[in-house]
């Protein structure tokens, strides 16, 4: 008899600690940058100051060159901004203006850009 309370107890605790740190976790989730961020037009637009290389591979003649540039000349205070990165073509600044619609300029996240992974995401 005690035995069978002892272990209803445990189970009941364990249950208990696994709900806490489901509501633990969640509330994490709510105060992460990056979560904020896919509220806004950078889950659905190219951020030019956070996203990766391989964001750009849908649009013509972006990826890898001109994506390339883009990413080492950020951050950027506005999309408009990209078409004044030295060496561009004439055609590199039309396809920049063809797309603009396409980019989102948000505050860079340390989260997103440290490490070199906006050139080298590790997606292979």
């Amino acid at each position: 008899m005690v035995m069978k309370t002892l272990v209803r107890l445990f189970a009941i605790l364990m249950v208990l600690i696994s709900s806490v740190g489901f509501v633990g976790s969640a509330v994490a989730a709510n105060l992460n940058p990056v979560d904020a961020k896919l509220t806004t037009e950078f889950g659905q637009k190219i951020d030019l100051n956070n996203d990766h290389i391989r964001k750009f591979r849908d649009l013509r003649g972006f990826y890898p060159n001109l994506a390339s540039k883009i990413i080492n000349n950020a951050p950027y205070d506005s999309v408009e901004e990209v078409l004044e990165i030295p060496g561009l073509s004439e055609r590199q600044k039309q396809r920049l203006e063809a797309n603009f619609d396409q980019f989102v300029v948000t505050p860079p996240a340390d989260e997103l850009i440290e490490g070199g992974d906006r050139l080298n995401p590790g997606l292979y």
